[in-house]
Parts: C-alpha cells; structure tokens; sequence
C-alpha cells in the first residue's frame, strides 16, 4: 500500500463523534468528506492526501459518487489517519506506529474515556453489525475477560451496578435493539476497570454478578440481531462471570438462554445439550432459570422429533411454573413471566404439531404482551401462520405472516423474526411455492 507521505489527519474529536462513527461504519464517505471540510481541511489537500483527484472528492462529497473499492477506501484510511477498525479493515500500519506516538488514533485509546467510548458504541452499532461494530464489541469483552481473570479491584458502590443490571432487565422498553446493546456494552465496559483492582471476596462477587448479568442481556440483543457467534461469545463470558459470583440461578438462566441461540439458527441437538446442562446447574429447587430451562428443552427436543422427551419437558415447565413467587413471575429478562412462558409453549407446541394448545398459548401470550414489545407479538403471529400452514392453510400462513412482518419496525426484522418466517417458508410444499402469497412472503424475507 502506497504512503503518502504528507496524511491530513482528521482531528481525533471528529473521528469520534457519533454522527461521524456513524458515516465511518457505513462507509459513508459524503458525510466524511463534508465533515473534513467543515474541520478545515480543503477538498484539494482530502485529494492529494487520498490520492485522489480533486473532482472526484467533490462529486463524493456531494453525493454524486460513491466510495466502494477496498484499495480507495484503504488509501482514504490512511490519508485522513481514520483507525482500521472505523472502516471495518485490518489494523493499518502507521497505527502501529501511532500506538506509541499518537495513541488518540489506537481504538484501545479512544476506547479509554468513557464518554468517547458510548459515542463510538452508538455510532458504530447505528450503521448496524458491521465490521466497527463487531470489533467494538469484540473489544469490550475481551477486556471483560481479562479483568475476570485479573485481580479484583474495591468498589463502593456496589448499588448502583445492581441497579443498573435491574434497569437493563426489564428488556427494551421500545428502544432499538442496536441502541439498547450500545448502552450495555459501555456499562460493561465502565465496569472493568473495578474487577481489575484488588478488592474483598464478597464485594468482587458483587461485581461478578453484576457482570454476569449485563453480559447476559448483551449476549440477549445480540441473539435478537441475528449476531449468533458474538453472541455465544459474550454468553460464554457472561457464564465465566455468573460461576464466579457462585450464583447457581444466575449461570443457569445464562445457559439456558444460551442455548436459545443455536435453538434459533439450526441446531437443536446443540441446543438441547446446553439447556440440559442448565437444568442441571438450576439444581432441583424451583427456580425461574429451572423452568426456562426446561421450556428451551422442549422446543430443541420437539426440532429434533423426540417427541416424548418434548412432552416430559413440557410437563416439567407446567410443574415448576406453578411453584415459583412473585419475585420469579416479574416481567425481566432474568424471570419467568407467564406471557414468556406462553411464547415458549407456543412455539413448542406448534413445532410438535398440537396446534389446539399451541394457539391456546398464542392467545394467552398476546392477552399479556405490551404494545411496545413489537419483536414477542410478531413471533406469536408467526407461531400462528405455522400453525395455519400445520392445518393446511398455506395462503393464510402466508398472509398472516407477511403482515405481521411488515407491522414490526425495520430495524428489528432481521435475527430471530426473520429465522421465524424462514422457518415458515421452508415448511411450504415446493410446489405451492409459485402462489402469489408464498411469493409475497419469499420476497420480504429475502
């Protein structure tokens, strides 16, 4: 790659500020370009820095261009001093050499002060799971890792991580997704710094519960995105955390939701395995972690034809369900409300064919389902449009379908309602697959 020996490097203020982080993501090279001028860098000096010719800079930057092949976006990389991971590319080399001399262009260093930190999780996320987002994420936990391998540090304020992973629990609360991992990943990440300093036993369990938990609802989003194997991965760090704070409740419902993602993404036995590994740490006590488990059992069992084993764990759900407090029935992420519960018995009965009982839960579940919780009503419908389909009803499969995709926002139609509708599309007979309604379906979720 040609350097160019004269870069005009962006100041370190604008490559972090979150519109821009934003236009970096997506590769959005008329924002930069503006952005760069607005700082007080000419398009002329952006052309002789980019290698570039100076109209093309313009048309660019007024939109009438665009930026696509690798080597031009690499040597704008390099002209403007952007960091790689802005642009979703490999490290570049003069960072190499920026780590020891201009550390405001490392990631790590910008990643250092918190405000910056959000900004870039908010800007990187807000062009959605690109390559920058992916290594921001990547980053947080990897650091999560280290402090929980680390020596432990004193906090003070124990309560407010408490709260903190309470208010997360409550789930989206109408945010996007993107936003709402945006903000867990930078409170996971304001939260290192504490298990990195030695501190007493009890209060670094604290910390690691707390950990556990954020960890967990990321690892949650991530699933909902469709991120499978970031998800896994912050799940596996979330566990790490969990077994440290010596939280048996806690680990299990990070297992069992963990098995949910290959549940979703095509492998069942996987999933089966995980859930009964979570059942196993719940233990025999009823617990909130004990019946969710058993419910992700059942549908990964009813995916793979072991009915029989579907059913028994289906029976366990109804027998802890019952047993569990108020405490245990609140509306988190980490309890069991009765409306998750019906979304999991409808799903897990549709799958197994009992489409009776399955739409008795669906009704249920949607009886108790809040108008802001666009992502659980939409999987209840699809649940409805494959027990349509199981009856013989393939255009109102469809149509049912369809229109609860296109009533759900476009920024959460994608991860698990998409896997839902294919999971539909797939169980339609090729050759009914040339109807209209079927092809309405094909369309939207292509």
């Amino acid at each position: 790659m040609t350097d160019y020996p004269t870069p005009a490097a962006l100041p370190s203020g604008l490559v972090t500020a979150p519109h821009l982080a934003a236009a970096l993501a997506a590769r959005d090279f008329a924002a930069v370009f503006t952005a760069a001028r607005a700082a007080g860098i000419s398009f002329n000096r952006i052309a002789e820095a980019c290698g570039m010719k100076p109209e093309r800079v313009s048309l660019v930057a007024r939109g009438e261009a665009r930026v696509t092949a690798l080597e031009s976006v690499e040597r704008i990389a390099d002209g403007l001093r952007i960091p790689g991971v802005l642009l979703g590319l490999a490290l570049r080399p003069w960072e190499e050499t920026a780590r020891t001399t201009s550390p405001e262009h490392d990631y790590e260093a910008l990643a250092d002060d918190p405000v910056k930190r959000r900004d870039l999780l908010r800007g990187a996320l807000a062009a959605g799971m690109t390559g920058t987002a992916l290594a921001a994420l990547a980053h947080t936990r990897q650091h999560l890792d280290l402090a929980l391998t680390g020596n432990p540090s004193p906090a003070s304020d124990l309560d407010h991580w408490a709260a903190t992973a309470e208010h997360y629990a409550y789930g989206y609360g109408g945010a996007a997704p993107a936003a709402r991992l945006a903000e867990i990943v930078a409170d996971v990440a304001d939260l290192q710094p504490l298990l990195q300093r030695p501190q007493p036993a009890p209060i670094r369990a604290e910390l690691c519960h707390a950990a556990g938990k954020l960890s967990g609802m990321a690892a949650v989003v991530l699933h909902d995105l469709g991120e499978a194997r970031e998800a896994r991965a912050w799940f596996s760090s979330a566990a790490s955390a969990a077994a440290e704070s010596g939280d048996r409740r806690l680990h299990a419902w990070i297992l069992a939701r963990e098995a949910m993602t290959p549940l979703t993404y095509g492998a069942p036995r996987a999933a089966a395995a995980l859930a009964e590994q979570a059942r196993h740490v719940a233990g025999t006590t009823p617990s909130a972690s004990a019946a969710l488990a058993a419910a992700v059992a059942a549908r990964a069992y009813a995916l793979t034809g072991q009915r029989e084993q579907a059913l028994a764990a289906l029976a366990d759900v109804a027998r802890l369900a019952n047993l569990l407090d108020v405490g245990e029935r609140a509306d988190t992420w980490l309890t069991l409300p009765e409306q998750k519960e019906q979304v999991h018995l409808s799903h897990a009965y549709t799958l197994l064919g009992e489409t009776g009982q399955a739409r008795q839960a669906q009704a249920r579940a949607l009886a108790l389902t809040g108008p802001s919780s666009h992502q659980a009503r939409t999987l209840l419908l699809l649940d409805g449009a494959l027990c349509d389909q199981r009856d013989g009803d393939t255009a109102q499969a469809c149509r049912q379908a369809v229109a609860a995709l296109l009533a759900l926002p476009s920024d959460q139609r994608t991860g698990l309602t998409r896997s839902r509708a294919l999971d539909l599309y797939r169980a339609i007979p090729s050759q009914r697959r040339g109807e209209q309604a079927v092809r309405d379906l094909r369309e939207l979720i292509a």
